[in-house]
């Protein structure tokens, strides 16, 4: 039970076991420290098994030599740091024998102690019954704690009368702490049952909508536009390409186009072959491209005749859409939607239709496989909760190789929205995007809460005069909300205009699982917790400890999904499969459910407020990184010994990652110019730090709370020698904290990234009344490079000024 409540499941040592023998009149004193030896477990908080064994040890040396040890020796031998309690709760067993311990006539009603351990539980043994007391701090559940250790020694009775009557040995973890009502709570009253859902791909579901609204705008793009009915056939020409070169179902198909109406006609005639799309991000490095299409072999790869030029070498057959013999050979095809007899073979629900590409904690990335039905599930189980309709106007704002794009493109598409495909830059442009989204009309927006941030800010300055917002829903996904800095959106919009939802999901669920609408009121009354909400109907969420049982509300454990949203697995990596994909012991054989790794807690309301992860995975700007494939691609470098990285915060929200590298003679501006011709952009460390060795434990292992704060050397070589290099100079170094910024210093090489470029084009339009687009900062990251730069930019345009609130109008 103590295991339970204080959710320290994964180490040894740790609760206090005080046994006390109070022996009768006249008796014998037993001498020095009685210590039960109930089998019970204890942990210890933040410390390994290794750590707490040496803590014991330490305080029982000391007891066999009659002294007292303060636990002050215990917290040294431990590891444990001195700023976390060393005992999270205490356990007292209280032997009463004798009758020298009664006086007749006297009965005792109450007693009551105080400790400083969040969890006391004592047990009083007279003989002949057991008092059980349980002390709690506020934040735990006294009573509920009573409900399980009533349960709890419920199951160790009939455990050992069932052992007495011949039965096998029970494990103690096998005995039961949440009472049935608790376990049918968590397992199926806060799971909802799958919504009704076609059982149709994704082709059928968009033929169905162009039919209703063939004449509806479907996507718009930097000032072109494609109807329902016109987006169809062009794909339905391009499918029947597709399917002469060999593309059906279980085939796959890399795409590899920049974000165009041209992208999602590949993307729908792909599925339409029957295909599965294998979306190939053009901004990748060459390095990590090849890597993409040698490690899934598409049969084909679709693109465009600028991206293929700058495309590795690889061994799959190529469509390049644009050229004239490709056009030639479209023209020529039916329009008319492509029957199964057309196919290779019939397309099913079950069928792949698309794999997404996420980062690997050994270093390879791995394609996670989704079929269609997954994606109609998705949409049916958020359809009632959202409203959508063909009135909606939905932004396309993210990489379609980053699966929060599956649910803006299907998601719009299938309810017949209208697409707005957000440029790049203007998607790096807070302000710009604010124009983008009054100009458009639009109603649904899908955000990392990073991006979010910004754009929040952005409409905060927004001018008299640059339009009100039409959204009616803004949706978080990717990271964690920071729910504190919704404040002042919340001030001007209020609760309802938009409605914000924060969602969570990763790609092997099919990007969404959890649904959590937000008021101002509820953000304040959570505090700091992240709260996430319950699972989408038929999208069921788990949250168990290490033997795969359910924790007890306010206990924190590892999130586990099951349900109609899980992938089929990983793309020809069976072995990673069997072991992130396990059996479900609460369905029917077969039934599988996915490890998250994501760590939560049920809150009294039964809504799950995401704390964080079990492993070395993190989250920054949204992007999914495992540390260890960056660890991986700096060891891989040949003058690397070592290498390790973590992430370090360098202010509210601006987390970066940090590379440390051994060896001989490294430079580390030269060993982060080699990693980034392997990692996107997102994974690049912002800075690398050459050391003699990586610190360690006194266990061997790795010791990341030692590793040194990264060092960003700025402001070597000449001075700025005019008012618009000063003036840049000094807009470096504010933006990314540093005292001093030199003229040849490379801005992301200090720490830079595109969050931080935003804030940097800001702070250069107010500061030299230019505007400047981040695809110029990617081509001149230094001072010097943009000075040249500035008189070929455009004016800035008017400077932003708060905007009244509404109640001030």
């Amino acid at each position: 039970v103590l295991a339970a409540v204080s959710g320290r499941d994964d180490v040894v040592f740790g609760t206090v076991l005080f046994g006390r023998m109070n022996a009768g009149a006249g008796a014998d004193r037993v001498p020095g420290l009685f210590i039960n030896t109930l089998p019970v477990r204890v942990d210890v908080a933040g410390a390994g098994a290794a750590g707490a064994v040496a803590g014991m040890r330490g305080m029982l040396a000391a007891l066999l030599e009659h002294e007292h040890a303060p636990l002050t020796v215990a917290q040294r031998a431990s590891g444990v740091a001195g700023d976390v309690p060393l005992f999270s709760s205490l356990f007292n067993y209280r032997h009463n024998t004798g009758r020298g311990s009664r006086v007749e006539g006297i009965r005792r009603v109450a007693a009551s102690g105080r400790t400083n351990y969040p969890v006391t539980v004592s047990i009083d043994d007279d003989g002949d019954r057991f008092g059980l007391n349980v002390d709690a701090v506020a934040e735990v559940d006294g009573p509920a704690v009573c409900a399980m250790l009533c349960t709890a020694v419920e199951g160790l009775v009939a455990a050992l009368e069932e052992t007495l009557d011949g039965g096998c040995d029970l494990p103690l973890r096998a005995v039961q702490v949440l009472t049935a009502d608790e376990r049918r709570r968590m397992l199926v009253e806060w799971n909802e049952a799958a919504a009704e859902m076609p059982a149709q791909t994704l082709p059928e579901l968009f033929q169905a909508q162009a039919a209703r609204t063939p004449d509806a705008v479907a996507v718009v793009s930097e000032g072109a536009s494609v109807s329902y009915r016109e987006l169809n056939e062009r794909a339905n020409r391009l499918a029947r390409l597709l399917v002469r070169r060999g593309v059906g179902p279980e085939s796959l198909v890399a795409v590899a186009m920049d974000r165009s109406v041209e992208l999602v006609v590949a993307l729908l005639a792909v599925l339409k072959a029957g295909g599965a799309y294998l979306p190939v991000d053009p901004g990748y490095p060459a390095e990590r491209i090849a890597y993409l299409l040698e490690d899934a072999r598409p049969v084909l790869l679709v693109t465009t005749g600028r991206v293929r030029e700058a495309l590795p070498a690889h061994g799959a057959a190529e469509i390049a859409l644009d050229v004239a013999e490709t056009v030639t050979e479209l023209d020529a095809l039916p329009c008319g939607d492509l029957a199964d007899g057309e196919r290779l073979a019939a397309l099913t629900a079950s069928h792949p239709a698309y794999v997404i590409y996420t980062s690997g904690s050994t270093g390879r990335p791995k394609g996670v496989v989704v079929p269609h039905a997954n994606v109609v599930a998705l949409l049916a189980g958020t359809r009632e909760r959202f409203g959508f309709s063909s009135d909606d106007v939905w932004t396309w704002f993210h990489s379609f190789a980053f699966d929060f794009s599956v649910w803006e493109l299907w998601g719009s598409l299938l309810q017949g929205g209208r697409l707005v495909a957000v440029p790049f830059e203007v998607s790096r442009t807070p302000d710009a995007f604010r124009e983008l989204l009054v100009r458009e009309r639009v109603t649904v927006l899908n955000q990392t809460p990073s991006a979010f941030y910004q754009l929040a800010q952005a409409d905060e300055q927004a001018p008299d005069g640059a339009g009100e917002l039409a959204l009616r829903v803004a949706v978080f996904g990717g990271e964690v909300l920071d729910l504190g800095r919704l404040d002042a959106w919340y001030s001007r919009h209020g609760d309802t205009a938009p409605r914000l939802v924060n969602m969570y999901g990763i790609t092997e669920t099919t990007v969404h699982v959890s649904y959590a609408a937000l008021t101002a009121e509820t953000a304040r009354a959570v505090g700091g917790a992240s709260v996430i909400g319950r699972g989408l109907p038929g999208a069921r969420v788990l949250v168990l400890d290490t033997a795969l049982r359910p924790v007890p509300v306010g206990v924190a454990g590892e999130v586990y999904l099951s349900g109609v949203q899980l992938a089929r697995g990983y793309l020809n990596r069976p072995g990673l499969t069997a072991e992130r994909f396990v059996a479900n012991p609460f369905e029917a054989e077969g039934a599988r459910m996915y490890r998250t790794g994501d760590l939560a807690r049920w809150n009294s309301e039964g809504r799950l407020e995401y704390l964080g992860r079990a492993d070395d995975q993190v989250k920054i700007r949204g992007f999914r990184i495992e540390l260890g494939e960056v660890e991986a691609a700096l060891a891989a470098l040949p003058a690397v010994e070592q290498a390790a990285v973590v992430v370090h915060e360098a202010g509210r929200g601006d987390k970066r990652l940090v590379g440390y590298a051994v060896g001989a003679s490294l430079d580390a501006a030269a060993v982060r110019e080699q990693v980034a011709r392997v990692l996107p952009e997102y994974m690049v460390p912002a800075a690398i730090m050459v050391l003699d060795a990586l610190p360690l434990t006194v266990n061997g292992k790795l010791d990341r709370r030692a590793l040194p704060a990264p060092e960003y050397t700025a402001g070597a070589g000449r001075e700025p020698a005019t008012p618009q290099e000063r003036a840049l100079c000094e807009a470096f170094a504010e933006v990314l904290d540093l005292e001093k910024v030199g003229v040849e210093d490379d801005f992301f090489a200090l720490g830079g990234h595109s969050l931080l470029a935003v804030r940097l084009i800001g702070r250069i339009r107010v500061a030299l009344g230019v505007e400047l687009t981040l695809r110029v900062l990617l081509d001149a990251p230094t001072v010097a490079g943009l000075a040249g730069r500035l008189t070929t930019q455009k004016p800035a345009r008017t400077a932003l000024r708060p905007m009244r609130r509404r109640e001030e109008s």
